[in-house]
This record gives structure tokens, sequence and C-alpha cells, in this order.
């Protein structure tokens, strides 16, 4: 069943904050888009309106994290890890604090509310912060489980979520590994398929015609090298696909692992040419910058 993995964290959120005491939740004014409107009806007592000011937000968030909190903050991905970046790294990251970014309407599926919007900087911009985490679930079931996975961690994490519904990869019973990368679908040898986000989804759909391999990328730092250089070793063709630039998110941390090594596999990005999106419907916006199971097609038989 297709479901937004906003929704999915807001459910998950107003569970987590009705087992643990010492979790509190922060949003900028957006807590109905971010759905943490959930754990607002949960627990109005630890639920905090920080208002149209992302900077001040995770400077609470810090402050509750240094006394003792498990704090999730969240915003729209472009607030969340641009406008409010400067306190993430010197008042989160750089102490170490416990502090959840959990950043909603990420990538170009935004939609119709344009380039100002469209976060396709925010994975490169969070991986480049000492002591982040960064991970970008996939559908429901995958999100539910990054957030538990991340309240456990005690350290400042980055969890990027989007806007529209996406289809199901995973189910109730699937238990997750998020030290290591998944491979949804092992093909013939010749192409893999590394994929972040709701290119998982594209990613199948394209795979049963190049017998390719799926891989799911859902923790970007820190990223399993191991797994994805044996991956690498084992195929002759690579392709990292992602909803976010080309620069710094997925692309970029495969190839920074495979520069270390001897590995001659060719790896192409599909993802966001370092362009700006434009608004317009989901679906006709993913078309019109490649992120469709379609132009993996093309793309990957040239």
């Amino acid at each position: 069943m297709a479901q937004e993995t906003r929704n999915a964290y807001g459910e998950k959120l107003a569970e987590l904050i009705q087992k643990d005491e010492k979790i509190v939740v922060l949003d900028a004014d957006l807590t109905k888009s971010t759905k943490t409107i959930e754990a607002k009806k949960a627990c109005p007592e630890r639920h905090f309106n920080a208002g149209i000011a992302e900077c001040n937000m995770m400077g609470m968030a810090a402050g509750l994290a240094a006394s003792g909190k498990t704090v999730f903050a969240s915003s729209f991905a472009i607030f969340a890890s641009g406008r409010a970046f400067e306190i993430i790294r010197n008042s989160i990251a750089y102490p170490k604090l416990n502090v959840k970014v959990c950043a909603t309407h990420a990538g170009l599926s935004v939609g119709e509310d344009g380039a100002s919007h469209q976060a396709i900087e925010d994975v490169a911009i969070m991986r480049a912060i000492p002591n982040m985490r960064v991970f970008v679930p996939c559908d429901q079931y995958q999100t539910k489980a990054v957030i538990e996975h991340v309240s456990k961690i005690d350290g400042p994490c980055y969890v990027r979520m989007g806007r529209g519904k996406v289809d199901d990869v995973y189910n109730e019973e699937t238990k997750f590994d998020f030290e290591k990368v998944d491979v949804l679908r092992k093909g013939n040898g010749d192409v893999v398929l590394f994929a972040m986000g709701l290119m998982v989804q594209e990613a199948v759909k394209a795979a049963d015609e190049l017998d390719a391999t799926v891989v799911n990328v859902s923790c970007l730092k820190p990223l399993d090298e191991a797994g994805v250089l044996e991956l690498l070793r084992s195929h002759k063709r690579a392709y990292a696909l992602e909803e976010h630039s080309i620069i710094g998110g997925l692309f970029s941390a495969i190839s920074e692992a495979k520069a270390k090594t001897d590995i001659c596999t060719p790896l192409t990005p599909i993802g966001v040419n370092d362009v700006f999106g434009e608004s317009g419907k989901m679906n006709d916006v993913l078309k019109k910058y490649g992120l469709t199971a379609e132009h993996i097609l093309e793309v990957v038989k040239g």
C-alpha cells in the first residue's frame, strides 16, 4: 500500500513518546505537515512548537539534549539542513548531543512547492558534519524502523523523509540491519543498482528487464563500505540512483569508498544533475528530471 514516509514517522514517534519519558519533540510551526502532530496528540506536554525559527529550535534541542533528553526536531529538509546548519554543526554535532533531526519534504518530490523548498543538497550537507549519522528510508516500514533505531543511538542523527506517497518495498515482518546495505534482488552479475529513498522503488521496477541486482542504501553515513565494495567487485557496471544532487549524496559516498581501492567497475550517477528543480506535480517533476524506472532503463541500456 502506498504511504508517505512522513506519515510513518508521525505514527512511530507517537508510539515511542508514550514508551520513553526522555523523548521530547520539537517542531518549527509545521506540526501538521511533518506529522509530529501525532506525538503532540499522544503527549502534548512533551511537544513544543518553536515557531518559524529553525535555528532557535535547534538551539532548544541542544539544551534539552544536554539536560538528558532524547530530542526529535523536525522541519522541512530545506530548513532543517540549510537554515539551521550552523546551529546543528556547532551546538549539536560538535558536542555529540542526542538530537535526531528528522526532516520531511525532501527532494524534488515536494513537487508544487518548487525549487525554494526542494532540498537536493541536504544529504551532502549532513554527511559533511562530523559525528552526524545519515539515514534515508525508502518506505513506511523502513521509516518506522529507522526512527526506532535512531531513538536508541546516543548522538546526532539526520533522517530524510518525503512528502508524497511511495509504494511499499518491505512489510511489517521485515527485520532491518542498518549497518549493512540491503540486497533486495540479485541479478546476473552484469548491473548493480544502488538506490536510496524513493529511487529504490524505481530501481525495483527496472530490475527485471535488466536482470540487475538492486541494493537499498538506507544508511549513507556511516556507509557499509565493505558491502558496497563487494558488490562493485562482483558486477561489471554500477549505477547510483538518488533523488538528490549527484554531488555529495549517494554517488559521492560510493565513489569515495571506491576511490580507496583498485576496483575498476564503472559507476554512473542517476540523480539531479547540478540543477535546481521547478514546480509541478510530483510524478511530472520526477519524470522531467529522469528519476524514473524508464530513465534508468534508457541509461543502462545506452
